[in-house]
């Protein structure tokens, strides 16, 4: 990989995982516009690499997953409507990044997840948060309204009673309460959050790959609006892993009762 534009974003690559770290605990992780310049470069090296599998998304520290943009940058990054044009842009390109991903995103949540920050968390597939962790969205205390695409994202995950529950109280729910809602997937001790997220990713990434893109892609599809589903593409998706190499491989496996070799294709 490239040398990053700045040292608040680490990427680490371990045994099919790549691990994409917010790493600005002194402002709880919040997210810089190098950061994000950063996280392109990050995202973009993952996705080429047919040794990672899976992505996990978790910040430095103990205080926070992610607190959302680092705001002490606004003045010099944001002051003039070229820069907030620029600083748009670049966002905008960040989203599409995730959005466009074809491999898992976990994202490891410690502490707080808040604002920019659970937005952060809602790009992933999937969540997994220790006992202690907060979300939210303050929003309805800073006198403005949430993106559009979050409320979807928020309300399509957690419903919209709960949604806006949220929004409206704008008060920070307990990793029990997340969830109770659905807004993760499991809770546990902190102590054992890291070891939960790394058997995850494992059992993730060692299971055909071909077959886990094509699950994730149609997930994906089943929740856009019926005239947007493209169905001819899912069944398409399928007509391949049954050609691909990667079945013959898995049928031996189990009839030879061992661990497949998969190769993606």
């Amino acid at each position: 990989m490239q040398q990053l534009a700045t040292d608040k974003m680490i990427a680490v690559k371990e045994g099919g995982i790549g691990w994409m770290t917010f790493n600005n605990p002194e402002r709880r992780n919040a997210i810089s516009y190098e950061m994000r310049q950063a996280i392109l470069q990050i995202l973009d090296d993952f996705e080429a690499d047919p040794a990672i599998r899976v992505i996990v998304l978790k910040g430095a520290g103990d205080k926070a997953f992610v607190s959302g943009s680092d705001i002490s940058q606004f003045e010099k990054r944001r002051a003039t409507p070229e820069q907030q044009q620029e600083y748009a842009e670049l966002s905008t390109r960040v989203q599409q990044r995730y959005d466009s991903l074809t491999k898992p995103l976990i994202a490891m949540i410690s502490g707080y997840c808040l604002g920019g920050g659970l937005g952060t968390a809602l790009n992933a597939d999937l969540r997994f948060a220790a006992e202690d962790s907060e979300f939210g969205v303050p929003a309805g205390r800073l006198g403005i309204v949430y993106n559009w695409r979050g409320v979807k994202r928020l309300t399509a995950l957690i419903g919209p009673a709960n949604a806006k529950e949220m929004l409206f109280t704008a008060r920070r729910f307990s990793a029990a309460e997340a969830l109770r809602m659905g807004l993760v997937n499991k809770v546990v001790p902190r102590a054992d959050l890291e070891s939960s997220v790394r058997d995850l990713a494992a059992t993730i990434a060692g299971n055909a790959p071909l077959s886990v893109a094509g699950s994730k892609r149609m997930v994906d599809e089943a929740m856009k609006d019926p005239d947007k589903q493209d169905e001819v593409m899912c069944k398409a998706l399928s007509k391949a892993a049954l050609a691909s190499e990667d079945y013959v491989e898995g049928r031996r496996a189990f009839m030879e009762k061992r661990k497949p070799n998969w190769v993606g294709r």
